[in-house]
């Protein structure tokens, strides 16, 4: 029997992006899309199941999934289209970039970071190259070899000592035991605001919500449960994260699986996850907690369906409270898990998820993020 197609073990940037990308949205749909394949096959899920998840053939999640482990993120931005034939030899497109990508201190330069006027007013004196290139023409050059102009940013590298081993154990749980195989996280905060999103209009006469600046309601958090055999969603809000919340989500799984076999949960190591009374119900109850390792929470099954979730509940939402706010998660998993698995009904599910799937993410905060999962 062939081993199942997965992504291979993602490095602590690369599952730190693709949940970047998943969570903030995306403008390019392609890349956002391709982002969640990879989140949710990194977190165990298998191709059918990540195929209902974006709405995708199987053999394109599968084509996508070979092309990462090939050359990495670079399969998130496809290179389809064609052009006329290049001006420019490789070798002076590779030295276009390395001098892009090369702090202009460092070549005796009085600034210390390039606009695209400076670095092609440079290229053209520089000895030995004399590349002359347009603006336009250089800003297209640096766009397709994926070099953007960006904000500099910090990265945080897991620091936990059992990383490797936390991540074998959560590998060798779905793969032996994908029917016992559960994952919870808090998905929040959820305030009561007009959140911005996407939708069919008139061109030009776009649907509008009120601004607010008066959020006098407080926060919830969705306690979102997960089974990845059953490929079924679940959860309860509650005004704040803490270990009771926490372990009575927990129970609501073991609950899933009454015949009392070993039953495994991913999670992360959030504090209101690792307390005293949380390890001896788990004990007792012959529940394995999983944990993933710090700063690696993409490792976690139940992170690839936040993002559709988030989509559908929240963009393009104006919640008068926390009781309306609250049905519409609800609704829409009652929705997903009923049509989750059914052939039938895939035609309709298309024409619902293609409405969907060009809305913008919003940043928890209230700030829409343009890209970038």
């Amino acid at each position: 029997m062939a081993e199942p197609v997965r992504v291979r073990r993602l490095t602590d940037q690369e599952g730190q992006k693709l949940q970047q990308i998943v969570r903030r949205g995306s403008t390019n749909s392609v890349r956002y899309r391709r982002a969640m394949m990879l989140l949710a096959s990194a977190g165990g899920n298998r191709v059918p199941v990540i195929a209902q998840l974006v709405q995708a053939d199987e053999d394109t999640v599968r084509d996508v999934i070979h092309r990462f482990n090939e050359i990495g993120l670079a399969c998130l931005d496809p290179q389809w289209a064609g052009g006329r034939p290049r001006l420019l030899s490789d070798d002076d497109e590779d030295f276009v970039i390395q001098t892009a990508t090369t702090r202009p201190t460092k070549l005796d330069q009085p600034f210390t970071r390039w606009s695209i006027r400076k670095l092609a007013a440079y290229l053209r004196r520089v000895h030995g190259h004399g590349i002359r290139i347009g603006r336009e023409a250089l800003r297209c050059l640096l766009l397709r070899r994926g070099i953007t102009f960006q904000r500099t940013k910090t990265w945080k590298e897991s620091p936990d000592p059992a990383r490797d081993t936390k991540l074998d154990r959560i590998e060798l749980v779905l793969e032996r035991f994908p029917d016992r195989v559960f994952a919870f996280d808090e998905f929040g905060p959820l305030g009561i605001r007009p959140t911005a999103g996407s939708c069919w209009a008139e061109q030009g006469r776009p649907n509008r919500l009120p601004a607010t600046y008066h959020r006098t309601h407080g926060v919830t958090y969705f306690h979102g449960c997960y089974s990845v055999g059953d490929d079924t969603m679940w959860g309860i809000n509650h005004r704040r994260k803490g270990t009771a919340n926490s372990l009575a989500a927990l129970k609501s799984i073991r609950a899933a699986r009454p015949d009392g076999a070993p039953t495994y949960i991913i999670l992360d190591n959030l504090s209101a996850h690792t307390g005293t009374d949380i390890r001896r119900w788990a004990r007792k109850n012959r529940v394995e907690l999983c944990f993933t390792p710090t700063y690696a929470s993409w490792a976690n099954p139940l992170e690839a369906h936040f993002g559709p979730l988030r989509q559908f509940t929240l963009a393009n939402s104006n919640h008068p409270n926390h009781t309306v706010q609250t049905r519409a998660p609800h609704a829409y998993l009652r929705w997903r898990n009923t049509n989750a698995r059914h052939r039938d009904v895939l035609a309709a599910e298309r024409k619902e998820r293609a409405r969907i799937r060009s809305e913008k993410g919003i940043r928890w905060g209230g700030r829409p993020m343009s890209n970038a999962a």
